[in-house]
């Protein structure tokens, strides 16, 4: 089991590599770790924890953290989509993390959305094991519409930075 700890390394050591910094914002950083930790033990890989993840690396691939669109978001905007990765005058100006646009083309949102639906029915098929597994709820951020698969809702939404109270339990089906 992959734990925030371990995320907060991982992410320490690809800012060094990289030539970025972590996200400011402690909260929201705390957050974004506790989401790379659950997708590592829910997929087996850091789906980006700011967008929907099917499930499968084939469909995923352009979110596995560091995701493909970091580098250009950086540039533009000093952040990445999240704001896990953050250039200097974010660091040094964490009032400036805003929501900026995503890049990822709406053909591969859509193709992971499919697969992810097809991934949630196929684990709500009877099982004969009698494990008593509960169902992730999945929240949705009333003023940007993010959504978020985990027990609770995020105390602050990475793209919009809402509060908790600002969510709403989503259906897939």
């Amino acid at each position: 089991m992959s734990s925030a700890s371990e995320m907060k390394s991982w992410v320490e050591k690809k800012c060094r590599e990289d030539g970025y910094y972590p996200c400011p914002d402690e909260s929201l950083y705390e957050n974004l770790l506790d989401g790379l930790a659950t997708n590592i033990n829910r997929y087996g890989y850091r789906a980006c924890p700011c967008r929907i993840a099917s499930g499968s690396k084939t469909y995923d691939g352009d979110i596995i953290c560091p995701c493909e669109y970091r580098d250009a978001d950086i540039e533009e905007f000093g952040m990445c989509f999240c704001g896990l990765f953050v250039d200097e005058n974010i660091k040094d100006n964490p009032n400036k993390m805003a929501p900026i646009p995503e890049r990822r083309p709406i053909e591969n949102q859509d193709a992971a959305m499919q697969a992810a639906e097809q991934n949630q029915q196929d684990q709500v098929e009877p099982s004969t094991s009698g494990s008593d597994e509960k169902d992730i709820k999945v929240y949705r951020c009333k003023v940007c519409g993010y959504l978020a698969a985990r027990e609770n809702p995020p105390p602050v939404c990475p793209i919009c930075k809402a509060k908790a109270e600002r969510f709403e339990e989503f259906s897939l089906k």
